[in-house]
């Protein structure tokens, strides 16, 4: 049952504080990702990284709190990379479903872009995400097979690519 509750919006620079709040204990607390603010300067300009790339940048509000994100840079003439999908611990699963919104959302916009081939890369630790994207299509790739001019993300080892019909 999907959580009713939830709009799912565009976001800007102008959440960039919400975002980092949702992302980086995600991250660092719960997964343990050595990763930083500053290994990721696109979290604090999302307008140049993702909406300028023919890319995009959502948001899932609860209310007036950022409980998921999602985002996508253009690349390529029909190719897209998936980056940053984060919910927070509470709004994850299929009771609440804001991952399936925020990814449903990604694929109109691309669909309404014509962009025909989504790609992602995540790392191993995360099986969750990896059965998430499975079924929702995704095939997973080796490293190798991805397009040489996909974004790639430091600390990536799993990638996956989605043929949007």
């Amino acid at each position: 049952m999907m959580n009713n509750s939830l709009t799912i919006k565009p976001i800007y620079n102008n959440h960039c504080k919400q975002i980092l709040d949702l992302i980086l204990p995600i991250q660092q607390i719960e997964f343990n990702v050595p990763v930083t603010l500053e290994g990721q300067p696109d979290l604090l300009d999302i307008e140049t990284h993702y909406h300028n790339t023919k890319g995009g940048f959502w948001g899932a509000k609860n209310g007036d709190e950022l409980v998921g994100s999602i985002a996508l840079i253009g690349f390529g003439s029909n190719s897209g990379a998936i980056r940053k999908m984060f919910v927070k611990k509470e709004f994850r699963g299929k009771e609440n479903g804001a991952a399936q919104q925020l990814l449903e959302t990604l694929i109109t916009f691309c669909k309404e872009k014509e962009i025909t081939n989504l790609y992602l890369g995540t790392v191993h630790m995360l099986k969750a995400a990896h059965r998430f994207y499975e079924k929702n299509g995704f095939i997973k790739m080796n490293s190798e097979d991805m397009p040489a001019n996909f974004p790639r993300m430091m600390g990536e080892n799993v990638y996956y690519h989605l043929i949007i019909q």
